[in-house]
């Protein structure tokens, strides 16, 4: 607890007590905006904050005040190591080593698509397409039993978009011999649907 309010604000700056900030204004103004490693102690806390530092939508506000400014990072995948880089100018030296939450070697990730800090991977062993957020370490592997989420390199594209309900989605485009798939995930819902799209006939090469 007291490692959390020295990232909040010094005690010589401010002499006001955690609880009288209020739980919600903790949770939606002060807590999105910590760095990855104040939100990974955090998660200590309590077994609210837990829940709350767990939820899809706290993964979403501190991606999104993550990419603003100069706290933009680049993530750098090596053949046995990943690193993730500020982009400030004063901090372009630090680095920080980050651990797959995959059992793969780094070589072996592709990434297909990346929105507010947040990636859809593949696995190169087994197709298995991933939403990976590496700032909190956050991964939801989105490839089910029905072959939905499995990424084929040469004929299927990938996208993520926030449709109008601020849902994070995974546009999967697959293209067969005489038909055109088009699927979303719904990471608000962990499920697939198909979206009717050019399913008489494929664009010509």
């Amino acid at each position: 607890m007291k490692k959390l309010k020295g990232c909040l604000y010094s005690a010589s700056e401010s002499n006001t007590k955690l609880p009288d900030l209020g739980p919600d204004l903790i949770m939606s103004e002060i807590l999105p905006r910590l760095p990855a490693k104040c939100v990974g102690r955090a998660k200590k806390v309590c077994k609210e904050w837990l829940s709350c530092i767990s939820s899809k939508e706290f993964v979403m506000m501190h991606c999104r005040h993550m990419c603003k400014g100069s706290r933009q990072k680049i993530l750098s995948i090596g053949q046995e190591s990943c690193f993730i880089s500020s982009t400030g100018v004063d901090l372009v030296d630090e680095k920080t080593m980050i651990t797959l939450p995959f059992h793969v070697r780094p070589s072996d990730v592709w990434i297909l698509s990346s929105l507010n800090g947040i990636l859809c991977v593949c696995l190169r062993n087994t197709f298995e397409m991933l939403i990976w957020n590496p700032l909190i370490r956050s991964c939801i592997n989105i490839s089910d039993s029905k072959s939905y989420g499995f990424f084929k390199i040469y004929s299927d594209v990938v996208g993520l978009y926030i449709d109008s309900s601020n849902d994070y989605r995974v546009l999967h485009i697959k293209r067969g011999r005489f038909t055109v798939d088009v699927m979303a995930y719904s990471r608000r819902t962990s499920h697939w649907k198909r979206i009717p799209f050019l399913q008489k006939k494929a664009l010509p090469y």
